[in-house]
């Protein structure tokens, strides 16, 4: 599949927080477009350098025809969040029928005053974060408690 001169490209990768390196997946994603891993891999240690150690971050990078990029850094997902508020490493393999554990409505908040700061999200209320992170508990197997 080829592209027409002068058109951008979009990549959408998850990168863990301060570890990204140009050994795959990152290098060869950016290979094949033409951009030099090793600068991506600076800037984005260097712009994740205080969140936690390979914490999942969903980046998405512009790459212009002249092989220059822009990057943009999301907030990690939320069920990676929420798994770690309540202390397990996978989620139920029946969610409506089991839970693996349990956060509570602090945790919620929280979450979401996270999930508030993406560009995407800004402008939708709190309140309606925090419905969307309790529908994503449910659906990874998680009670939330008072």
């Amino acid at each position: 599949m080829s592209k027409k001169a002068g058109v951008a490209s979009l990549l959408k990768m998850i990168v863990p927080a301060g570890k990204a390196t140009p050994s795959p997946p990152v290098g060869p994603a950016l290979g094949q477009r033409g951009v030099k891993s090793m600068d991506f891999c600076k800037q984005f240690n260097d712009r994740t350098k205080d969140l936690v150690i390979d914490t999942p971050v969903p980046v998405a990078i512009n790459i212009s025809p002249d092989r220059t990029f822009t990057f943009a850094v999301k907030s990690p997902p939320t069920s990676w969040l929420l798994k770690r508020a309540a202390g397990v490493t996978k989620g139920a393999a029946q969610p409506g029928k089991e839970t693996v554990g349990a956060v509570t409505l602090k945790h919620i908040y929280a979450i979401a005053q996270i999930k508030a700061k993406d560009p995407v999200l800004a402008h939708i209320e709190l309140r309606n974060i925090c419905k969307s992170v309790i529908a994503t508990c449910r659906s990874v197997g998680i009670k939330v408690v008072r």
